[in-house]
């Protein structure tokens, strides 16, 4: 049957809200984990909501794939005919005001491939529940609003399962006559089912301290599979320096005696940050020098502070409903970036979170999915954990912070944690308490919660002589968006200042773009300036202004907002591009501006003190971003040829410049995570991508001898990226070389996987399908699936964009066969065909017809929701 847009499920609207029927005051859980079945009792204190109409005294509770074994209200089993049992719920028909319910299940994990609820993970026992999984373990008020005392008890086999964790703190440890072990877990904090979880395995813990400012002691335990032992020491010393920061910038401390961290290789996201017990994805967890990047060192210590800092933004204080996602997760987005911030480079951490931001979330809010931070309607909760809520929610808490100030912020917060500890609350009452600990009013600010789409601001500058004034002028506009055709205007903080001709600053300032168009001016302004606009990235929003190439040189050469100077020469480069662009699409050729060009050698022969802002300096913009901002129909290989000759001309114009660069910074040295070391690197490897794109006489051999005789893991997959774009003996060699020392680490296989997936050598296609029954290939682990198909879809311009359509036929087959088993990650991966009506003729209706042919199949809720929307485009 066709799946087309009448077979999806029906949209539930943040309009309808209503609060329970039923709260919950306590929960009493006891699993006994079994080797083909779980049998899981609940035992839960329910009362009446006094808030709630009143509904009759009908009880029903969410459960999927259960199997009832016994309901018991008040000590009394019900018959068959006092309740209702279907594949989505239990009903009891009548109720007391308040009672005890007592209910049996029996649950099978090890058949469970969705990884929502209990399932098993390299024989261990694991919990994934947000945003609806809990109903998959036992029959409960799934809803983030009902909040309750939880008390779990876990019994297991000694020998198979030596550690048995849930939330809160251990409270009673004993064997059983039986063998098995049983362990009493409490947590006091009122939390909703979504922040339950559960661990039973034979894991290997590491053990560390955390003294609190008042005091307290904390003891962190990680536990990872025998023989990781080693690699977590980064991600103890991260939750470490989360503590404390958290402490000192925004004043909250830790609340349990006891916080774990558990790490899982079948995992859907990257962590979950459960109460007390955080679940993390292995690649988020392990480090060592030998097998991670910096970029996966930083990754982990940002994602280690993400889910910490939730204990507070997620956790004390929760969303009323999943339409509030953004709440809790953009909150702490923009805290784990500030982290991240403080603890490398703020500058180099600003430039890769816009880069991010346009790279994913720009798309986001010009293609069919596109939705407010706080969504008015979903049909599957899972597809709306975006880009959208988690980034673009980090930016609009960043332009609050900048309307209020630091200290105004700061007092905001603290008056939200206190009015509303321990309770599920909306976006709005973060607002609300913003606007009350500071005087400041955002009722204007609060259009960035309800409107979809990506602001565009139109810039334009007049300077008078006579009257030593320059005026700026901004006129936003928003593009219409599904379900919003007219958009109101935004409160838009810009950050601006004035550059004279020796590049000192004057009249730095936020301004506070509220109309369709405002005109704001400088006074005393003894010469014609330069404007450097939109500093920090003050908005998240498209910027327009008539630069001259003078005046972008200019920017780049001597702004001092680092931002500001990294999206000048992102400008320069785009305006590049495109001639090259424009010229092969008419079938000519151009070159690269020489003025364009000899940027690079300066900065190459003089990077200044931030190396790592130098990389960023040096590196081209993104395909995905380049192809967004195209206004015609989007030629992939186009851009593709382009970006790659623009790459090639950099390498040959500064050959030398480049491999003194490289030289200077290969000296042996001890692998350090802290910023200059991390620059350093950064600046090398790009230096070294530049000479083997120039065909440099022994550029791919010195990227293979790095390769083979790399110190850190930074610059072994560096060589190993570098190479797998040149059809070369060296390329093979490093492929199989890899290979061969890393086949049986999963988490540093991702890294051949995206590598292989991601090359535009050979017959792409072929490579990828024998990827998939490649004997390291786990195709039940969400990271390997990701690694191979998503890298395929997402940076395989040649060969998924092949002419013949074969990419994107073969894409739709693999989305098919993990939708039977995985929903949500196949939802993830559709995804990729969001943008297809913006390509040209011959590839979108290619698209289309692989998306025509998604639908023609039963698809699971989420997914169906993302083929359907992007069919409607």
């Amino acid at each position: 049957m066709k799946n087309d847009i009448t077979s999806v499920p029906a949209a539930q609207y943040r309009k309808d809200y209503q609060v329970p029927a039923f709260l919950i005051d306590t929960v009493h859980l006891e699993f006994d984990l079994g080797e083909e079945a779980t049998r899981v009792k609940s035992r839960l204190v329910l009362h009446r909501n006094p808030a709630a109409p009143a509904r009759g005294s009908t009880l029903r509770l969410d459960g999927e794939q259960l199997e009832l074994i016994s309901v018991t209200v008040d000590g009394r089993v019900l018959q068959a005919s006092e309740y209702t049992v279907d594949a989505e719920s239990l009903t009891i028909a009548h109720v007391p005001e308040r009672f005890e319910l007592q209910v049996e299940t029996r649950i099978h994990p090890e058949k469970n491939t969705s990884l929502e609820g209990l399932y098993k993970s390299s024989g261990n026992f694991c919990t994934q529940c947000e945003a609806q999984g809990f109903r998959k373990i036992t029959y409960y008020l799934d809803r983030p609003d009902v909040m309750a005392v939880f008390t779990t008890v876990v019994r297991g086999d000694a020998k198979r399962y030596p550690h048995l964790l849930s939330n809160g703190n251990r409270v009673a440890d004993r064997m059983l006559p039986d063998g098995r072990r049983e362990v009493t877990w409490n947590d006091p904090f009122r939390k909703p089912c979504y922040l339950f979880a559960l661990v039973g395995g034979d894991l290997a813990r590491v053990q560390d301290h955390f003294v609190t400012r008042s005091g307290r002691r904390i003891t962190l335990e990680i536990y990872v599979n025998h023989g990781n032992e080693n690699r977590t020491a980064h991600a103890m010393e991260s939750l470490k320096r989360s503590m404390k920061w958290d402490e000192e910038r925004f004043g909250l401390e830790y609340d349990l005696d006891l916080f774990m961290l558990v790490a899982v290789d079948d995992f859907n996201f990257g962590a979950m940050e459960n109460k007390g017990l955080n679940i993390f994805n292995s690649r988020l967890v392990l480090a060592s020098p030998e097998s991670a990047t910096d970029a996966d060192f930083e990754a982990i210590e940002a994602v280690v502070g993400h889910e910490y800092f939730h204990n507070w933004s997620g956790n004390r204080v929760t969303c009323r409903d999943w339409f509030q996602l953004s709440l809790k997760e953009g909150l702490t987005v923009y805290r784990d970036s500030e982290f991240t911030a403080d603890m490398t480079s703020r500058t180099v951490k600003r430039i890769s979170d816009v880069a991010m931001l346009r790279a994913r979330q720009f798309p986001e809010d010009a293609g069919p999915m596109a939705h407010p931070i706080r969504p008015d309607s979903y049909i599957e909760i899972n597809n709306f954990y975006t880009a959208t809520v988690y980034e673009k929610g980090s930016e609009v808490i960043r332009m609050i912070a900048t309307l209020l100030g630091r200290e105004g912020f700061r007092k905001g917060i603290d008056l939200y944690f206190k009015r509303h500890d321990g309770q599920a609350v909306t976006c709005e009452d973060f607002v609300v308490a913003m606007e009350d600990a500071s005087g400041v009013k955002l009722d204007q600010f609060r259009n960035w919660y309800s409107q979809a789409g990506t602001p565009r601001l139109a810039v334009t500058g007049e300077y008078d002589a006579g009257r030593k004034t320059y005026a700026l002028t901004v006129k936003q506009s928003t593009p219409a968006t599904p379900g919003q055709m007219e958009k109101k205007p935004f409160q838009i903080p810009l950050a601006v200042a004035l550059l004279d001709s020796q590049g000192k600053e004057h009249g730095a300032r936020v301004l506070q773009v509220r109309g369709e168009s405002e005109t704001f001016v400088f006074e005393g302004v003894t010469e014609a300036p330069v404007p450097s606009l939109l500093r920090e990235f003050s908005a998240p929003v498209h910027l327009d202004y008539p630069y001259t190439q003078d005046e972008l040189l200019f920017l780049l050469a001597h702004d001092q907002d680092g931002f500001a100077r990294w999206e000048a020469g992102q400008k320069l480069s785009l305006r590049t591009i495109q001639a090259l662009l424009d010229a092969r699409i008419q079938g000519g050729e151009a070159r690269p501006d020489a003025r364009y060009l000899a940027v690079f050698g300066g900065m190459l022969k003089n990077p200044g003190v931030d190396e790592g802002l130098a990389a960023e300096l040096l590196t081209l913009p993104d395909q995905a971003y380049i192809e967004q901002i195209q206004t015609g129909p989007v030629h992939p290989d186009h851009v593709w040829h382009a970006l790659g000759s623009l790459k090639r001309e950099i390498g040959l114009a500064h050959a030398d410049a480049l491999k003194s660069a490289f030289e200077q910074r290969s000296r042996p040295e001890a692998y350090r995570y802290e910023a200059q070391a991390m620059g350093r690197r950064a600046l090398k490897n790009t230096a070294l991508a530049y000479l083997c794109r120039s065909g440099a006489p022994g550029g791919l051999g010195t990227a293979l001898a790095q390769l083979k005789t790399a110190q850190n893991h930074t610059d072994e997959v560096s060589a190993l990226r570098i190479l797998s774009e040149h059809a070369s003996s060296e390329r093979e060699e490093a492929m199989a070389q890899f290979y061969s020392r890393w086949h049986k680490d999963g988490v540093v296989m991702n890294k051949w996987f995206a590598a292989q997936a991601s090359s535009s050598v050979g017959d792409g296609l072929a490579r990828v399908q024998g990827l998939l029954a490649d004997p390291a290939f786990q195709a039940g682990n969400p990271n390997h699936v990701r690694s191979v198909l998503g890298a395929f879809a997402n940076a395989n311009t040649v060969h998924f964009h092949r002419v013949d359509g074969e990419g994107y036929r073969f894409f739709a087959d693999q989305v098919l066969a993990i939708d039977a088993k995985n929903p949500s990650l196949a939802a993830r991966l559709v995804s990729s065909f969001n943008q297809w009506k913006r390509f040209e003729s011959v590839r979108k209706a290619k698209m289309g017809e692989a998306l025509e042919r998604l639908a023609r199949h039963k698809l699971s809720p989420g997914t169906g929701e993302v083929v359907s929307k992007a069919r409607l485009g």
